[in-house]
């Protein structure tokens, strides 16, 4: 089997049985919905703090397999993580999505499923919308609180 077979393989995984899918619209969480008309993807992300610890991550959503898939491993990927390990994360995912060297010390495993879709920059978009969710909520998260 070929890389960009697995690849294909570990997206509808995830596509098929998403991890940490279902909000639990909760008061403690975070929410926001973001969706991309270009293509009508349409994502909800709730995030659970302590402190400055992802404790939970939820998504909902509808759309393609990359949008749909790419949620669920952003969830495990980011769950648990200090919120400054999260966006270290996240700012690699971005480069290795646009086709950038990024640390494979930080990004390793299901993940390395979307370095193909630099190939198809329509579907960009459709890789990073749970991505920019997250990030809206991890940007919010560290304006609003002070913990020292």
């Amino acid at each position: 089997m070929d890389l960009e077979q697995l690849y294909r393989q570990v997206i509808m995984e995830h596509y098929k049985r998403p991890k940490n899918k279902g909000l639990l619209n909760n008061d403690s969480y975070e929410l926001i919905h973001l969706n991309n008309p270009s293509c009508g993807d349409e994502i909800a992300v709730e995030v659970l703090y302590e402190d400055d610890t992802i404790k939970d991550i939820r998504h909902d959503g509808k759309g393609c397999s990359i949008c749909c898939s790419s949620a669920s491993i952003m969830s495990v990927m980011l769950k648990d993580k200090q919120v400054d390990d999260a966006k270290k994360i996240i700012y690699e995912y971005y480069e290795m999505i646009k086709g950038y060297p990024f640390n494979d010390q930080i990004l390793n495993g299901d993940i390395l499923a979307y370095q193909g879709v630099t190939k198809f920059p329509a579907r960009i978009k459709c890789a990073t919308l749970a991505w920019k969710a997250i990030e809206v909520l991890l940007e919010k998260h560290g304006g609003d609180r002070n913990n020292g």
